[in-house]
């Protein structure tokens, strides 16, 4: 009994360690959780958007601050499955000391960063990206990294650089995939033979090295076909903007990728190409600088010579001439100026001057004429008027008296008048302009016309002749 239970107690233990061996190869084999991306860049450069773009999300969220956002990763090749984080920090100068809960001693080696600056303002792309480094650099100089670790770091971008081989068409999968054994941001090294293959690097390349991988993103590069017809670029500007653009990623050893969510170009490529760099997947894409609105050129391709061929493009720029010189910012044209806009008086105040106009128009006699016009004409037929203020006749009537009866300040015809003329004096369309009394207009007009009648009749018993008629 006692050989039956110790053999059952011993296939329990090969039971168990088989589960368990099992358990430990496929947790080995699964992507690991603590690989970061960084993003930085200005406001309105198109990070929210790429970023969403990479996740496959039709909708961007976009944060303040700092902001945290995820990749769901897949090894087809080995059918794992895994997160990869993404950090992206606020354009505002004001956030940039969050970037420390970003990027920390802890998870710098497996860190990558992306600066991304936008084709739509080229005359501020060296200035975005000399920004953003900077403010990558003073960040890194603040952890707490020993330095040998901090100069293993950078060994590891250089030997990077040295081991690049450019893939082809025939390249397979499996010649292109990083040693998944190791960190593929920061390999070691091959062993001595791989060392006697290694050339030295250009002078330029890594002359600023961080330790830490980075990748230049140009986002909004569907911009170039409106900087052709809106500023006059040419073929040249374009050459001229990609010449600085990649003399400054070869002193960083980043990785440089023109996109546009807008027309999704190489935004599919951008992210197969970052999982080649965090996890080592395979990878068979080579460098692309053919059109300008699509340049793809991976870490460790690019050296002076090949820069230097975009010199042969520029025909009216000279390649030493200073990059704010040739791309500088366009003069904001004056707007144009509109004609003043007319604003349509309200009806009620086009209805009161109506009235004032119609209440000043003569109103017709007894003969078909105005009673001013009748006052006027008697007046006028009577030269010898001024010498009747002496005639003792009580119907005779002196001018003053006359002048009081057809218009006098006190007379209802003058107060009519002065009322006309207040009513005109106002603002017109003014809010609460009190309503002209049409009733009382008309009582005046008909005192009016009921006074000249009586001055016309007046005038008619009067002596033509005067009173040297009398004498």
């Amino acid at each position: 009994m006692n050989n039956i239970s110790d053999d059952d107690n011993a296939e329990s233990q090969n039971l168990w360690s088989t589960i368990l061996s099992e358990v430990q190869s496929s947790s080995a084999s699964k992507l690991p959780t603590t690989k970061n991306i960084v993003v930085l860049g200005d406001n309105e450069s198109g990070k929210t958007t790429l970023i969403a773009k990479l996740q496959g999300t039709e909708e961007p969220k976009k944060g303040i601050g700092l902001e945290y956002y995820y990749l769901n990763v897949k090894d087809e090749y080995r059918d794992d499955q895994g997160r990869l984080g993404m950090w992206a920090l606020d354009g505002d100068p004001t956030h940039n000391g969050l970037l420390k809960y970003a990027l920390t001693e802890e998870n710098f080696e497996h860190t990558l960063v992306i600066i991304v600056a936008s084709m739509t303002t080229p005359w501020h792309i060296l200035d975005t990206l000399e920004k953003w480094i900077k403010v990558l650099s003073q960040h890194l100089d603040r952890l707490k990294i020993a330095p040998q670790d901090r100069r293993d770091y950078e060994q590891s971008l250089i030997r990077f650089y040295q081991e690049y081989v450019e893939p082809d068409e025939n390249s397979s999968a499996s010649q292109t995939s990083l040693r998944r054994d190791a960190n593929p941001l920061h390999p070691q090294a091959m062993g001595s033979e791989d060392d006697k293959a290694l050339l030295p690097l250009g002078e330029n390349i890594l002359s600023q090295n961080l330790g830490i991988p980075i990748v230049v993103v140009i986002s909004k590069a569907d911009a170039i076909s409106t900087l052709e017809k809106e500023n006059d670029f040419r073929e040249e500007h374009f050459d001229f903007i990609q010449m600085h653009i990649r003399n400054f990623c070869l002193n960083y050893g980043a990785g440089l990728c023109y996109t546009s969510v807008k027309e999704e170009k190489n935004c599919d490529l951008l992210h197969k190409y970052l999982l080649h760099r965090i996890y080592g997947f395979p990878f068979i894409m080579p460098a692309y600088v053919v059109e300008k609105d699509s340049v793809f050129i991976p870490t460790g391709w690019d050296n002076d010579k090949k820069i230097a061929i975009l010199h042969e493009n520029l025909q009216s720029i000279k390649p030493e001439e200073a990059y704010e010189d040739v791309i500088g910012k366009p003069i904001t044209r004056k707007p144009v100026q509109r004609d003043a806009e007319v604003t349509v008086e309200d009806v009620q105040v086009f209805f009161m001057k109506q009235q004032s106009y119609l209440s000043k128009a003569p109103s017709p006699g007894a003969a078909g004429e105005s009673p001013s016009r009748s006052a006027g004409s008697a007046s006028k037929s009577s030269p010898s008027m001024p010498r009747a203020s002496s005639s003792p006749n009580p119907t005779s009537t002196t001018p003053k008296k006359m002048d009081n009866k057809a218009g006098g300040p006190n007379t209802s015809e003058g107060m009519l008048a002065n009322f006309f003329n207040s009513l005109l004096n106002k603002k017109t369309g003014a809010a609460g302009t009190p309503r002209p009394d049409t009733a009382g207009v008309h009582a005046e007009l008909e005192k009016m016309t009921k006074g000249t009648k009586q001055t016309k009749r007046a005038h008619s018993d009067v002596n033509p002749n005067g009173p040297s008629s009398t004498s």
